[in-house]
């Protein structure tokens, strides 16, 4: 395999985790901010991000930890936020690189290149919030939100095996 070919395995591979997990973290963010339009997934983090942000909804926190969770994710937004405008950039010079039915395959091979990084700051940063926000809640918070997320797991599981079935 060559070099070229291994590096593009790596950033194909790399994409495709992220575009698994995508589906996932979105699905587990509240549908306050739904009709928002396009996109509000990312650029609306900020407004609409109340408890519900990264599966903490129905954990019936106090006005304290709403406050520590918004101050959290404030905090965190100052290094996500850059990261995830070039990402963006990044991915509009992809979708550019093949408009008007030519395909710029070295380009996207970069562009893709340069992204897998940053989508690993982002996880990273993503992750660290998320055991901050962790570290707010109580023990029954907390076990309520495992049974929330096995309960996502086998309804994921569901629709995966339904859509299999109907193939």
């Amino acid at each position: 395999m060559s070099k070229l070919s291994r590096i593009q395995t790596i950033a194909i591979a790399a994409v495709m985790a992220i575009a698994v997990a995508v589906p996932v973290a979105i699905a587990q963010t509240t549908d306050a901010g739904a009709n928002k339009g396009h996109g509000g997934h990312w650029r609306g983090r900020g407004e609409r991000g109340g408890p519900g942000m990264m599966g903490f909804r129905n954990l019936d926190l106090t006005d304290a930890q709403k406050a520590q969770m918004k101050q959290i994710r404030e905090s965190h937004s100052q290094n996500l936020r850059p990261v995830m405008d070039q990402v963006h950039a990044k991915r509009q010079e992809i979708r550019q690189a093949s408009a008007g039915g030519t395909f710029n395959e070295a380009l996207v091979t970069q562009k893709l290149i340069e992204i897998a990084p940053l989508e690993a700051k982002l996880q990273g940063e993503h992750s660290r919030m998320r055991q901050e926000m962790l570290s707010v809640l109580t023990a029954d918070q907390k076990a309520k939100l495992d049974q929330q997320r096995e309960q996502f797991k086998s309804k994921w599981a569901e629709r995966r095996a339904n859509k299999q079935k109907s193939r």
